[in-house]
């Protein structure tokens, strides 16, 4: 009943900019934590940034200072604004988000679908 839908990935240049969405729709009572992961050719997926529902963030020590995390918790939505992009970016970009569903307030770890993300030099 709760999906993920994710918005924004493509093909870019080094240097340049791209910003994610992730919108959650369906029965939500409330979102607690958010974030996004990503997944390079060969490598295991890894943590890049979370924030809270009150908004407090962290950053993957790999993209501190040129990602930054935010989410509109009227639109249920978690951001991914990517700046200075480099080639060792490139990777599929999940949405992650713990939620509490109905009426009964169950709380489901939920996944978007994955975005690539390429970053050419």
């Amino acid at each position: 009943q709760v999906q993920l839908v994710e918005s924004g990935g493509g093909l870019v240049q080094a240097g340049g900019s791209l910003r994610l969405s992730c919108a959650a729709s369906g029965s939500i009572f409330s979102i607690n934590r958010m974030g996004w992961y990503r997944q390079a050719p060969g490598k295991q997926r890894e943590l890049v940034a979370v924030i809270t529902s009150g908004g407090t963030t962290d950053t993957a020590e790999s993209v501190k200072g040129r990602f930054t995390i935010s989410r509109d918790n009227a639109k249920n939505t978690v951001y991914l604004q990517m700046n200075s992009l480099k080639p060792e970016d490139t990777g599929v970009y999940y949405c992650n988000a713990n939620i509490l569903i109905g009426q009964l307030s169950l709380e489901y770890t939920y996944w978007g679908q994955g975005t690539q993300v390429t970053v050419s030099s």
